[in-house]
């Protein structure tokens, strides 16, 4: 099992594109500089979509014009096509620091393909795929994920040798990583296991990562079976936000708090402060007006010790 693990913040993006509560992109740097401070280092800030789709995504070149210039950071945006894919570039135009890294999406499912970005599922292997060459032609990092790897609403399970396959596709274009997504949160941890072992297997020089959401109550047992299988970088979203409006009933992802605090406690490094990640929690519970799924966030760390203090942070 990998010593330590990257954890990838996506509430910005992913957390926030399915809320009916508006965050200004003043709130959604405040969000972002928050992780940041907690020690986070690679974060997913924007979408690159249609703002009519999308609206919580409307303000990305705003929300990237505002980030820090810090090169200890990477900054992820969102892409599903190629005119997404030139928004992003050009928030690199004139000298400034925009997006340093893009994201891809390939989808396992016709079905889920067709509704959220209007691709069929080999579609979507294709054009991740030209992205990723013109990324790197362009000089920026480009990775990719696939999603509804494991269940889609419309088209019900997935073959796992289908995603594998898709994987092997992928990696031809040589990607930073490939990560596999659990979009409406139906996989177990048996399942994760034998996804991620299989995709180590097939591809063992290419970094594996995973994303979770946490539908059914199986998201975080579903972290740390991907990570004990070898997957070394996990997305997470501060307070548990999240889900996709392409995807009935779906809910929020696992919660950044929540699983630093998993492998805190299980002696797995990742340079995160539990306690600033709780506040923060507490501070977009506040400007959502709602509490967020988090447990840790409403329960705390580990209980506080005679001393003052707890042994970890």
């Amino acid at each position: 099992m990998p010593e330590t693990v990257e954890i990838v913040e996506v509430g910005a993006r992913d957390g926030l594109q399915n809320e009916k509560t508006s965050f200004s992109a003043t709130d959604k740097v405040k969000l972002i500089n928050g992780a940041i401070a907690a020690g986070v280092k690679r974060l997913e800030v924007a979408s690159f979509v249609h703002p009519k789709l999308v609206p919580q995504m409307a303000d990305a070149e705003a929300v990237v014009a505002a980030l820090a210039d810090n090169p200890d950071l990477t900054y992820i945006g969102l892409v599903l096509n190629k005119r997404g894919f030139l928004r992003a570039l050009a928030t690199r135009e004139g000298n400034k620091r925009g997006v340093d890294e893009i994201g891809c999406v390939a989808v396992a499912s016709d079905g889920f393909g067709l509704k959220n970005q209007a691709q069929s599922a080999a579609q979507s292997v294709d054009v991740c795929r030209e992205m990723i060459c013109m990324a790197k032609d362009a000089g920026m990092s480009a990775q990719v994920t696939i999603s509804v790897a494991f269940g889609c609403p419309f088209d019900g399970r997935i073959d796992p040798e289908r995603v594998i396959d898709m994987a092997c596709a992928l990696a031809e274009a040589g990607p930073r990583e490939i990560a596999i997504a659990d979009t409406i949160g139906v996989a177990v941890p048996e399942q994760v296991t034998a996804m991620v072992s299989a995709l180590r297997k097939r591809l063992p020089d290419m970094p594996i990562r995973a994303h979770f959401h946490n539908t059914r109550n199986t998201g975080i047992a579903n972290a740390w079976a991907a990570y004990t299988a070898g997957a070394a970088i996990l997305d997470a979203s501060i307070g548990g936000l999240g889900g996709c409006p392409f995807a009935p009933k779906a809910t929020g992802n696992i919660a950044t708090e929540d699983l630093q605090y998993l492998l805190s406690e299980s002696s797995v490094e990742t340079g995160l402060q539990l306690n600033r990640l709780i506040t923060l929690s507490h501070w977009v519970e506040k400007t959502l007006g709602r509490v967020p799924p988090s447990m840790v966030a409403q329960a705390g760390g580990f209980p506080i010790i005679e001393d003052g203090h707890s042994d970890r942070t």
